[in-house]
């Protein structure tokens, strides 16, 4: 019995140690995306875009991003959109052609996904006789922000290969996992994405929104065809010494889940996805942390591990949080009675303010970020508070991707949220 309980204790040390280190970096970097400096500068449009648009079976909502990047606030001579019809079975390659704009159609069954969709599409700009300077990717449910290209303009011109723009929400109020969704998207932008573009470090691509230098792309090559493109990508950016800028007032909004069952599918595979890159790329990249002391290495590795993560916490949170709920109980007593005793040492104590910490971050901190950002509307903050619930499911959905990982197969979120850009922001 000592035996188990010995080992119990060392267990207990490690993670303890383990939960409160990652709790006071996420902790510590989050601080620093609470300034926000605002860009006066005018600068003149210099670059060139091929706005490319990813879509399959997008006939209900192809036009409004259309319509959005057509009224964008940059020179109609400096950018061309492109539209993939990837593997369509609907309307959606018709409708680009009516509102005259470039249109792409993708047949391969077997290479199914947005990662080789993209790279088909940015083989053909390559061979295009017109040059562009820099490739812009975007979902098919997006709509962006009129001054998106001009803030990429800027960022270029300061010397980044790759920008991600800010990531918001089409359709935050709709339900509460849409609710949930934004929220999540907005703290992630002040707290992990202006943060580390405050403190020089790598951002990370978003999925959409993001620009890359087409000369990097040809370069590198994308190769990013898993089923999170956009972290396989990042990682490669930064094991080739680059970083991605980050464009806070670049904004598109993109169309969010309206169901749970919607929205664990979507999380799963974003989940399976991380696992999958993790799996190829975490050592890599902490090889190059230690052989060229690189920090910004560093984090990006600890983000690839995202799901292992967020059960670390989730796990910390359980130790903490079960056994006081069945203190209440007399078996609950004697059932965590070890639990308990140990509870009295440096370890459990680490655990546990490590564990208060992640629910100050997670519960009180993040609506002072919201505010900041002008999101926090009375039915938002409804949405706020059954948001602990959503956080939640990210424990069983991440142990899902983690056991999944193998398994690749893409699957498609429907959109079905019609919108006009002038609208949306009439509406913000």
């Amino acid at each position: 019995m000592d035996i188990i309980k010995s080992s119990f204790e060392v267990f207990l040390g490690i993670f303890s140690n383990v939960v409160f280190v990652l709790t006071m970096y996420y902790l510590v970097l989050s601080l620093f995306g609470i300034i926000r400096i605002k860009k006066k500068d005018n600068i003149k449009p210099q670059k060139t875009f091929a706005l490319v648009v990813a879509a399959h079976n997008e006939e209900t909502v192809i036009g409004d991003i259309i319509q959005s990047l057509s009224e964008l606030n940059y020179p109609k001579e400096m950018y061309d959109v492109f539209v993939i019809a990837d593997n369509c079975t609907d309307k959606t390659a018709e409708k680009v052609r009516k509102l005259g704009a470039n249109v792409f159609e993708r047949f391969d069954k077997e290479k199914r996904g947005k990662g080789y969709a993209l790279e088909w599409m940015f083989d053909n700009i390559f061979k295009m006789e017109k040059k562009y300077d820099a490739v812009a990717v975007f979902d098919a449910d997006n709509l962006v922000s009129k001054n998106f290209l001009t803030e990429m303009n800027r960022m270029f011109l300061k010397g980044y290969k790759v920008v991600q723009g800010f990531l918001d929400s089409k359709n935050p109020k709709d339900t509460w996992i849409t609710g949930s969704y934004s929220i999540s998207f907005w703290s992630s932008n002040r707290m992990f994405q202006l943060s580390r573009s405050n403190l020089g470090l790598s951002n990370q691509l978003g999925g959409t929104g993001f620009c890359i230098e087409t000369e990097a792309l040809r370069t590198l090559g994308w190769g990013a065809t898993c089923l999170t493109e956009d972290l396989e990508f990042t990682c490669k950016l930064v094991l080739n010494g680059h970083k991605v800028g980050w464009a806070h007032e670049a904004v598109v909004y993109d169309e969010k889940p309206l169901t749970l069952a919607q929205s664990w599918a979507q999380r799963k595979r974003w989940m399976q996805g991380f696992a999958d890159v993790s799996s190829r790329y975490f050592w890599k990249l902490v090889k190059k942390a230690i052989k060229d002391r690189s920090f910004i290495a560093f984090d990006c590795a600890l983000y690839s591990i995202q799901p292992i993560v967020i059960i670390l916490l989730g796990v910390a949170m359980i130790i903490n949080i079960v056994p006081n709920i069945l203190d209440f109980s007399s078996k609950a007593i004697d059932l965590f009675h070890t639990i308990n005793s140990v509870n009295a040492s440096l370890h459990s104590i680490l655990l546990t303010v490590g564990a208060l910490l992640f629910i100050l971050i997670q519960f009180i901190y993040t609506p002072f970020l919201l505010l900041l950002d002008g999101k926090l509307s009375p039915k938002i903050f409804l949405y706020y508070l059954i948001y602990p619930i959503f956080s939640i499911t990210w424990l069983p959905i991440c142990i899902q991707g983690i056991a999944n990982k193998n398994n690749k197969e893409w699957s498609h979120t429907v959109h079905t949220r019609s919108i006009n850009i002038n609208d949306l922001e009439k509406a913000n």
